[in-house]
């Protein structure tokens, strides 16, 4: 029960609300494809995240996910919560509020030279959805978290090859060198070590990959 809470607590789980009526035109601009980055503000573990890991232009992230096309419809595949689930672009663009220019979100879209991979990219996520969620962020486990479900999408359409690249995780505060005190509280209710050095991704590095580009939006309204 304490692991549900602090899963629900570090992902904002606030995906199940209702949307506001102010995110209706939200899709504008987007195309299946593209991966949205979120700095989701829940707390001390996303402030952890956001410390060690650096976004692109200085901005922090938390969450990824990718949007895809679903009966004609744009949707957003993420792994969040407890496993890959589909969620509307309503939805996920109210988690970061109500501003008629939403800060808290970056788009990012594969550059043309990689395009022929989106289409197996989105076809590989959608056979993804509910894998189980990675409350561990390990790499081959058959769980999943936000940044290695892109991942692993990518490089599974790039004939198993690497799109995005890994680097060592880090639990630690670089001004100190120890632990986060809210990462130690958080595997010790896994009854896990640490994985501190093991190669991971997250959205920050994501967002700063050399294979995608950063796009304006016309309008979030």
């Amino acid at each position: 029960m304490k692991i549900r809470i602090i899963n629900i607590i570090m992902f904002c789980y606030c995906c199940n609300l209702a949307p506001s009526c102010n995110h209706a035109q939200q899709t504008k601009g987007l195309q299946a494809g593209d991966l949205l980055f979120q700095n989701l503000d829940c707390g001390q573990l996303c402030d952890a995240i956001e410390t060690v890991t650096e976004g692109v232009d200085g901005k922090d992230f938390s969450h990824c996910a990718m949007v895809v096309n679903i009966n004609d419809t744009l949707k957003v595949i993420e792994a969040i919560g407890h496993k890959v689930q589909v969620n509307s672009l309503q939805n996920f663009f109210a988690r970061s509020g109500d501003t008629a220019e939403i800060k808290n979100i970056a788009v990012g879209r594969v550059k043309h030279q990689y395009e022929n991979l989106i289409s197996k990219a989105t076809g590989n996520a959608k056979q993804l959805i509910g894998q189980p969620y990675d409350d561990a962020f390990l790499l081959n486990n058959q769980k999943l978290y936000c940044s290695e479900l892109l991942y692993e999408v990518f490089k599974e359409a790039n004939n198993k090859n690497n799109f995005f690249v890994l680097e060592p995780m880090t639990f630690k505060n670089p001004k100190t060198n120890a632990f986060f005190p809210a990462w130690v509280t958080y595997y010790k209710q896994l009854n896990k070590e640490i994985p501190e050095g093991q190669a991971g991704i997250n959205p920050g590095l994501i967002s700063r990959s050399n294979k995608i580009q950063i796009i304006k939006i016309e309008s979030f309204k």
